[in-house]
């Protein structure tokens, strides 16, 4: 489904990521973990070709986007759910997820079919639709976020710290919602800092540190090593 090799990027003369191999199969849930600064938000805008900076292999379902537009990427079923949630404050919760579908094909029948589909994956936009998103709690603009990206009918879903500053109820919520969506064999990417909430979630994972790959394995493999936050915070310290 997604493919980088050799990627770099970033925003000014020195590069933020540098020599990334990453792949994310079809129906496949994997980690992009890392510190503060590592590059995660800066891989995902690479993907989603909302950086100017980027150069190497980026490719989805088999598509070459590392020179596309953002909006041609839409089009080839990629979706981000931004860090910090980003919402619109002064718009009401379904002009929010209306925005989402700006590249939806099909007419009103499709966006109808999408209103339906995240109403039902979180109830509790359904219940405040005509609420001004700027309102609304933390949890609840997340889960706004997460809906605004599935308007568009993704086939990759691209994660940016959705746990974020969220209590542990909604994170049980959120965590809920999107093992629904693994289940319809949506792939996702999930870019995490938390150990205990990115491992048992996904089925591999990158640790990104200094804008390179560090450590990649199944979770499987590295939830079974007694080292595992050891050597995690020790390749961050070793690369700082």
């Amino acid at each position: 489904m997604l493919r980088l090799r050799n990627v770099s990027a970033g925003y000014g003369a020195v590069p933020v990521l540098s020599g990334i191999d990453l792949d994310v199969g079809r129906g496949e849930t994997v980690a992009l973990l890392g510190p503060n600064g590592a590059g995660k938000s800066t891989l995902l805008a690479a993907v989603t070709g909302t950086i100017p900076q980027r150069a190497g292999e980026i490719s989805v379902t088999e598509h070459d986007v590392a020179r596309l537009a953002s909006h041609r990427i839409v089009e080839l079923g990629v979706a981000l759910v931004p860090e910090g949630r980003l919402v619109f404050a002064p718009f009401s919760v379904a002009d929010n997820l209306r925005l989402g579908a700006v590249r939806l094909a099909g007419g009103r029948a499709a966006l109808a079919e999408r209103f339906e589909y995240v109403y039902a994956l979180f109830p509790r936009l359904a219940e405040r639709r005509a609420q001004v998103a700027g309102t609304l709690s933390g949890g609840e603009q997340q889960m706004l976020a997460i809906g605004r990206a599935l308007m568009s009918a993704p086939r990759l879903l691209l994660l940016d710290e959705p746990f974020l500053g969220l209590a542990p109820l909604v994170v049980e919520e959120i965590r809920r919602a999107l093992e629904k969506l693994r289940e319809t064999g949506l792939t996702l990417l999930m870019v995490e800092q938390k150990l205990d909430i990115a491992l048992p979630f996904a089925s591999r994972a990158y640790v990104l540190i200094k804008g390179r790959v560090a450590l990649h394995d199944t979770t499987a493999n590295l939830v079974r090593r007694a080292d595992l936050t050891n050597l995690y915070f020790a390749l961050a310290t070793a690369q700082a």
